[in-house]
């Protein structure tokens, strides 16, 4: 009677001792399972916010050019007379897109000189002639040979002033060709310096850019760009809605120097004094055609993950 007792409270005392220990492992597999899932889900979070976003503007890719107005012989600007084209307008290279008021007068010189050229010309014809005929009479001794002399030093001071009289014709033509503001590139105008009846000033008279590539300037955070990275797709949309749906690029250069942001955002409450780093995105060729009269557009950029 005795061993049945003590083996019954033997039992007892085991399945006390086991009891806490299979709920002790069971808790602890459960544990171990949630910190998988919760490093799982966090990892997901982490990939989530992989994406960069910054503020940036559109710009032409490479060639924009200043175009300044012809200064006069005594170091004066001419008036503009008659700009042809608008803000926004497609040029071509060698398109005159603006003439100034010295035009006219250059025009007059240049038709009093040329004048003057054929006159010369008559002469020349004249003399050499001449000199023809008084050779023969030379020739026959008829006439001594001192005049022909002299006339032959008459004719080469007329060619003297032929070459002379040409030089000029050739400067007034080149400061005609001045008058008349050509476009150096196939692009578009950019901005308007200067309005007609006015002197440009050192800002000169118009900017042009070449748009057949298109790039966009974007302000990344210095805390963001090590998750940039050259030849990164760029998403970008239009921070206004000045074109429709996205636009497609890839990331071309990353500034080495970080600075201060030049594109403000039109919240009021943006930080104008964050430091940034300007990286370049060169839009594919589609999208660089549907914004390339948007240049200055501000855009939001996303790079990919």
């Amino acid at each position: 009677m005795l061993v049945m007792f003590r083996n019954y409270f033997y039992k007892l005392f085991l399945n006390a001792c086991i009891t806490p220990l299979c709920l002790l492992s069971f808790y602890g597999c459960n544990n171990k399972d949630l910190e998988e899932n919760k490093l799982i889900n966090n990892r997901g979070v982490v990939e989530k916010i992989e994406g960069v976003a910054a503020l940036g503007q559109l710009n032409p890719l490479g060639e924009v050019r200043q175009l300044a107005a012809p200064t006069s012989g005594k170091g004066g600007t001419p008036r503009l007379s008659k700009l042809l084209v608008q803000e926004g307008d497609s040029i071509f290279k060698e398109q005159i897109l603006a003439v100034f008021d010295n035009r006219p007068k250059l025009e007059a010189d240049l038709s009093v000189e040329l004048a003057n050229l054929k006159i010369l010309m008559n002469e020349i014809r004249i003399q050499k002639r001449e000199i023809d005929r008084y050779q023969e009479l030379v020739d026959k001794s008829v006439v001594a040979p001192i005049v022909l002399d002299k006339m032959q030093d008459e004719l080469i001071n007329l060619d003297f002033r032929k070459l002379k009289l040409k030089s000029t014709i050739n400067g007034i033509k080149f400061d005609l060709e001045q008058t008349q503001l050509k476009s150096p590139i196939d692009g578009i105008v950019l901005q308007i310096l200067s309005r007609e009846g006015e002197k440009p000033n050192s800002s000169g008279v118009l900017n042009v850019g070449a748009t057949q590539s298109m790039e966009a300037l974007i302000e990344v955070y210095e805390s963001d760009i090590d998750r940039v990275a050259i030849g990164q797709v760029v998403d970008l949309i239009s921070e206004n809605g000045g074109f429709n749906g996205s636009l497609i690029g890839q990331v071309s250069l990353i500034s080495p120097q970080v600075r201060q942001r030049r594109v403000l955002s039109t919240d009021p409450t943006g930080d104008a004094d964050s430091r940034v780093i300007e990286v370049r995105v060169k839009l594919d060729n589609a999208s660089a055609k549907k914004v390339s009269h948007l240049t200055g557009m501000k855009v939001i950029a996303r790079f990919q993950p």
